[in-house]
Order: structure tokens, then C-alpha cells, then sequence
């Protein structure tokens, strides 16, 4: 991914976020979704640094963008651990059975290998089925931690515009590591 494709992928997640997350998160959000605004997040993390975050940009024949992933350190709170984490795969809704997904996270699986990761892990939306099914597929399973979960007593949920949306966690053992 460099600058220039900001935009794009900025349409990408939106786009998506629209698609997967419909009756999952509340419409209004997604209504609100600001393709600018997300594109100018994406530089300034991409141009300033962000902590060990790789992004993958898959592109059709004619070079146009149809999906984006991004990855890096697991983030158990403020914690990093030996563990990589898939933090995004979106595709363009045209775009998904195509392929485009599974060779995202095909090659992110690989970069994780070759890192030297023991695993990859990855939150995703319970009612999700459609991308549950995908990472099953893919050799992930849940691994038993959901969202919302209690940190110190208090619960940490995910929430969107104040609605709480559960999250379970799927993890893929790394085998064959360099």
C-alpha cells in the first residue's frame, strides 16, 4: 500500500463496512461513514508510522484496487505479544468469491510464517456469519475469548454509536514457521 492508494482503500473498508455490517452495527453509522476522513487517517498513519502495521493492497488486472488488509503485532490491551493479528480484510462487495479475500489473507498468513509468529489471531463481528464461515475455511477457529469481556472487573465492550456489538476472537497455528 503507499499514499496514493489512501483513497482507494478508504473506499474499500467504507464500502465494505456497508456491506458485511449492515443489521449488524447501527445504519445510522454507516450512513455516516466518511470516505475523506478515513482516507486521511489511513496517510497519516501510513506516512507517520503506526506501530508495526503492514497493509496489503490487492489489485485487478487493470490496476484497480479491490481489497485491503492490514496486520501486525497482536494487541492484547497494551500489550503486544509473539502472536501476529489480522486487524482488517475488506474487499469491494463486487468483488467478493472472486478470490480477491483468500489471496489477501493468503499472503498475510505467509508474512506472518515468515516473521516467525506462532499464530495468527483476528476479531470478528459474532453475527458475521458470512466472514466467519471465511476464516473457518481458511483454517481459523474460534478460540473461546469474546467481546464484550471484563478487564479489572469492567467490562470492555466493542461498541458502535452506543450499541454493544460482540466480537469473537479465531486463531490459526502458524505451522511450517521459518
Amino acid at each position: 500500500m503507499t499514499a496514493g492508494d489512501c483513497e482507494g482503500v478508504a473506499g474499500i473498508r467504507t464500502r465494505g463496512w456497508r456491506h458485511a455490517y449492515r443489521g449488524l452495527v447501527p445504519q445510522p453509522y454507516l450512513d455516516g461513514l466518511d470516505v475523506e476522513a478515513d482516507a486521511a487517517r489511513h496517510r497519516a498513519r501510513l506516512t507517520g508510522g503506526d506501530g508495526g502495521v503492514a497493509n496489503l493492497v490487492a489489485e485487478t488486472d487493470g490496476g484497480e484496487l479491490a481489497g485491503w488488509a492490514a496486520f501486525g503485532p497482536y494487541r492484547d490491551g497494551d500489550v503486544r505479544t509473539g502472536d501476529a493479528e489480522l486487524y482488517a480484510l475488506y474487499l469491494l462487495p463486487e468483488r467478493i468469491g472472486q478470490g480477491v479475500g483468500r489471496t489477501l489473507l493468503t499472503e498475510v498468513i505467509r508474512r506472518c510464517a515468515a516473521a516467525g509468529h506462532p499464530r495468527v489471531r483476528l476479531w470478528v463481528l459474532k453475527g458475521n456469519t458470512r466472514a466467519r464461515r471465511f476464516y473457518e475455511r481458511a483454517g481459523f477457529g474460534a478460540d473461546g475469548a469474546e467481546e464484550p469481556f471484563e478487564v479489572d472487573g469492567a467490562e470492555e465492550p466493542f461498541e458502535v454509536d452506543g450499541v454493544v456489538v460482540p466480537e469473537v476472537r479465531y486463531t490459526k497455528e502458524l505451522t511450517g514457521r521459518p
